[in-house]
């Protein structure tokens, strides 16, 4: 393997300046990711600050309490800005002077107040960002008008899960455009000196008051009531010191970080307090750690309050108070600058230079993204692949998680006494402390196992070292389990996700390969020794009888099923999940994979190639086990979970939903190169299926006599007769495909639902493209019609690894009954094109995302403001769930790219490697 030092150098093209930085950050020259968009958009009401008896989160620490509530594992804000440690945080309070707290953080609903469950209640963007964030670019649309918190929560409790949500435009706050348009900016002059250039443009008609208030605050780590294992030595400090003309400053000293200092144009007041409770507002009776309280600027700007903050200019916790009047279509900007002290700062904080900077770092984020948009790609599909991959870059977190502190404060840590189980018992070894790609920074601040997976494939095409890292993240001994087990997310650890790891790690592999000609076989030993451990704990964990079929419960689909799946069923004995059975048939074939890759430089990887060969076989002749205790439905052309009762006898849960299509995603193309570098191995394979031939009965023809395009061979749960008649079902526009990708479930059952009945006690499962109609895992998603990337990239990787095996001779009707026929590369783009156009501007100017929201539709200041919901209304593509979840929705970046470079005629010469390769120099693809 190379060294970091060592890497390749680039090719005689000058790279972008972005791409330099990458290079310097990675071989730890330069540490330019050292500051970024780190903090959360909402820690109040997580599981890590919940230290109620019940468990109950939300209600524990609110909204209400997150403005007088010291946080205890990390924090919060507005377009903000921290260390990799989130030790010293930046973020963006204002006041309309109207509303009854400032705006200090995102508002939202709870899981309960929702009739949709939990769900921001705010507008705001994710414009731009570098991947070593010298640029970035966010925007809050801020009412002028008393921001109607009591009005958001009141309506939207009173609606059924039947009626729409109750959204901020509905309450007439945003009434003759009386907002403001806030745009934060942030430019790197060095890797620690940040400059922050803030810009308020009122949209309204007439002139209108706003207070900005730019905070500079620590992390509480120095209270007595944290553990001793993570208090710090002594409390950092911020104070006010002598400025350049015209500016006032602020010193932050950190026993770790040094000395910044926080510039800040304009004779300004800074208010200054502690970031510590105010117990006396929330608990009456208990007394204050400190006359000044982590809500003393809101006391003194909201509530007039000067004994709030502290004449002597010092805390832990500033801001500077702007107090600006903007006219009506008028812009006023602010500007502050924060720097590592030592250099001259109070000479050079502002000037010229200072706009000449963001503007260069402007231009190096325009040269960044052509570098990595193919020029095929008109400017709409651009802006969206573009702020697709800004909102990725802007969703990563400073997550903190000290499981063995974290259960002793909850007298639930096993190894101690007094222990009582609770959540997350089992999992005391866990020490997280990592920069984290999120799902969605307010409503899921918390990282989710395989949507993490998932989000790699965008973050490879801007930053494959970070991409890499959040893979190996998942695989240290701080995260994963001692058993083997990934943890699924802050709410159960122990609940299941889908193993995806392995198809991620397989993936980055490749990217890598392309990008810089090498191996880094160390990443790869280490994280396939992992992933075997986590193979092991899936086959020994979830194959409750070791019959190769497998269980997991809702397997990340929440509500797709008749049955709540990860509850006991209310028939009593258990599931056999067709989707469970295909990820683990996918996993045997990632796994080997990976064995013959690192085969090239250990011969002794080849038996784990048989190995995971021999799990393939196993798992694909259970799963598609002839006669009544198989997946297949031989009548209706389907794959459907198995309902094995009590007394052994079994029933098809004939639900048509993507836990049919799934099996379609365990396909594999083999190249001839991948089977010559194995010999070994091929020959005790073939000697296996000699002896074993009804290992082959059910599934692809493979082989001799069998190979395809250029003699690839395939590893594939469905032969040629079952792939046909799942696509003839996947394709029909009356049953999964939607005019923007495919749905979760099928259309038939708008007409058709299907019902079980148990005691007397209906269950039902309806066409719902919209929202959920049930409480289902939370009410806040819907796997019930809708339409969602992440399987829908898997499945477009299952048809062009079809494509490789059978070229052009291998067409389907597409839509099914249109009498269209199409090559399965062609099926593939048609899909990803619909996926596109969720995004993009149709013949009529409409973006379908935004549904009918007039507002966002034909408003120039909206409509070009991309918003990535976790996923889309089965039939008119309108977004829904969570708004901000650009986390696995950033996929759609990567369908822009990979079908912007790819064509169908490479795509057979080349084999695997055409998706990672492109004209232009150095961006990955997406056909692993």
């Amino acid at each position: 393997m190379a060294g970091a030092s060592e890497r390749p150098q680039s090719s005689a093209l000058p790279q972008p300046t972005e791409c330099l930085r990458l290079e310097e950050d990675a071989r730890r020259k330069v540490h330019w990711k050292r500051w970024g968009p780190y903090l959360s958009e909402r820690q109040w009401g997580t599981v890590r600050e919940d230290y109620s008896e019940n468990g109950d989160a939300w209600n524990f620490f609110t909204h209400d309490h997150a403005r007088s509530r010291a946080y205890r594992w990390g924090e919060d804000g507005i377009a903000g800005l921290s260390d990799d440690q989130q030790q010293l945080c930046f973020a963006l309070a204002l006041w309309n002077g109207k509303d009854s707290i400032l705006k200090e953080r995102l508002f939202g609903l709870t899981n309960s107040e929702g009739n949709h469950g939990e769900d921001v209640k705010e507008y705001y963007f994710y414009l731009d960002s570098t991947p070593t964030h010298s640029y970035m670019k966010y925007l809050y649309k801020y009412p002028q008008a008393a921001f109607p918190y009591a009005d958001l929560v009141e309506t939207n409790r009173r609606r059924n899960r039947d009626e729409m949500e109750y959204e901020l435009l509905d309450t007439g706050v945003f009434n003759e455009d009386r907002y403001f348009d806030v745009f934060v900016e942030y430019a790197k002059a060095g890797p620690e000196d940040i400059l922050i250039r803030i810009t308020a443009a009122n949209r309204g008609p007439e002139a209108a008051e706003l207070h900005l208030l730019p905070t500079l605050w620590f992390r509480n780590n120095w209270s007595k009531w944290i553990a001793a294992s993570n208090r710090a030595a002594e409390k950092p400090n911020l104070k006010q010191i002598e400025a350049g003309s015209g500016s006032v400053a602020v010193a932050a000293t950190h026993a770790a970080l040094g000395e910044f200092v926080l510039s800040c144009e304009g004779d300004v007041p800074l208010l200054f307090t502690e970031n510590e409770t105010n117990h006396e507002r929330l608990f009456p009776g208990q007394k204050n750690e400190s006359r000044y309280v982590k809500d003393g600027i809101n006391g003194f700007v909201v509530h007039g309050n000067r004994g709030a903050v502290n004449p002597d200019k010092q805390g832990t916790k500033v801001a500077a108070h702007y107090q600006l009047s903007v006219g009506a279509g008028q812009t006023k900007v602010i500007r502050l600058r924060l720097s590592k002290a030592g250099s001259d700062q109070k000479a050079k904080a502002f000037g010229k230079q200072f706009d000449e900077l963001f503007a260069d770092r402007l231009r190096e984020a325009d040269e960044f993204y052509r570098s990595v948009t193919p020029p095929s790609v008109n400017e709409d599909e651009a802006n969206v692949m573009r702020q697709a991959l800004a909102g990725m870059l802007w969703s990563k977190q400073f997550f903190f998680f000290d499981g063995d502190n974290w259960l002793d404060e909850h007298n639930s840590n096993p190894l101690h006494s007094r222990y009582r189980n609770s959540r997350n018992s089992e999992w005391f070894h866990m020490l997280n402390r990592d920069i984290i790609s999120m799902p969605d920074k307010w409503e899921y601040p918390w990282y989710a196992a395989w949507d993490l997976a998932f989000h790699t494939l965008p973050l490879a095409i801007v930053d494959p070292d970070f991409a890499k890292q959040q893979l190996e993240l998942m695989l240290k001994g701080v995260y994963l389990h001692p058993s083997g087990q990934i943890p699924a997310y802050e709410w159960n650890f122990s609940d299941v996700n889908p193993p995806v790891h392995a198809w991620a790690t397989l993936f980055l592999h490749r990217t890598e390969q392309a990008l810089r000609g090498e191996t880094d076989l160390d990443f790869l030993k280490s994280a396939f020794s992992k992933l075997v451990l986590n193979f092991t704990w899936w086959a020994n964990r979830k194959d409750r009888f070791g019959k190769n079929v497998f269980e997991g419960g809702f397997l990340g689909l929440d509500n797709i099923g008749v049955f709540d799946r990860s509850a006991p069923l209310p028939t009593g004995g258990h599931l056999e999940q067709a989707d469970g059975t295909a990820w683990m048939a996918l996993f045997s074939q990632n796994m080997g994979e990976l064995a013959i890759e690192l085969a090239a430089h250990d011969r002794t990887y080849e038996d784990m190639v048989v190995k995971f060969a021999e799990h393939f076989y196993y798992i694909a002749a259970a799963m598609n086990k002839p006669g009544g205790g198989g997946m297949w439905d031989e009548e209706d052309g389907f794959y459907y979970d198995l309902l094995v009762l009590p007394d052994g006898t079994t029933k098809r849960l004939k639900v048509r939903s993507m836990v049919g299509l799934l099996p379609l995603c365990a396909t594999t193309v083999i190249e001839k190169w991948q089977r010559e570098r194995i010999p070994r191995a091929m020959t005790q394979i073939a000697d296996r299926l000699r002896r074993m031939p009804e290992l082959l009965e059910s599934i692809h023809p493979t082989g001799p006599g069998h190979l395809g395009v250029a003699e690839r061979g395939v590893m594939a749960l469905v032969n040629p007769e079952r792939l046909r008649r799942i696509l003839a079902k996947m394709l029909d526009e009356s049953e999964f495909l939607s005019p923007y990708g495919i749905r979760s479930l099928s259309k038939f059952h708008q007409q058709h639902p299907y019902v079980f009945y148990v005691n007397g006690r209906e269950y039902r499962v309806d066409y719902l493209p919209a929202e959920s109609n049930t409480g289902m895992f939370g009410g806040n998603s819907n796997w019930r019609g809708p339409v969602w990337l992440p399987v829908n990239a898997m499945i477009i990787r299952a048809l062009l690894q079809f494509y490789l095996y059978y070229g052009n001779d291998f067409r389907v009707e597409c839509p099914t009954g249109s009498g269209r026929m199409m090559n399965l590369f062609e099926v593939a783009k048609e899909i990803a094109d619909r996926l596109t156009r969720i995004f993009t501007r149709n013949e009529h100017g409409r973006r379908p995302v935004y549904g009918g929201t007039e507002k966002f539709q034909s408003d120039p200041h909206w409509r070009d403001h991309i918003l990535f919901y976790e996923y889309f209304h089965g039939d008119n593509g309108a977004g829904l769930g969570a708004s901000h979840q650009t986390g696995w929705t950033g996929l759609v970046a990567k369908c822009i790219q990979l079908f912007g470079y790819l064509d169908p005629e490479r795509a057979l010469e080349l084999g695997k490697e055409a998706a990672f390769l492109k004209g232009a120099a150095n961006t990955p693809g997406a056909m692993t």
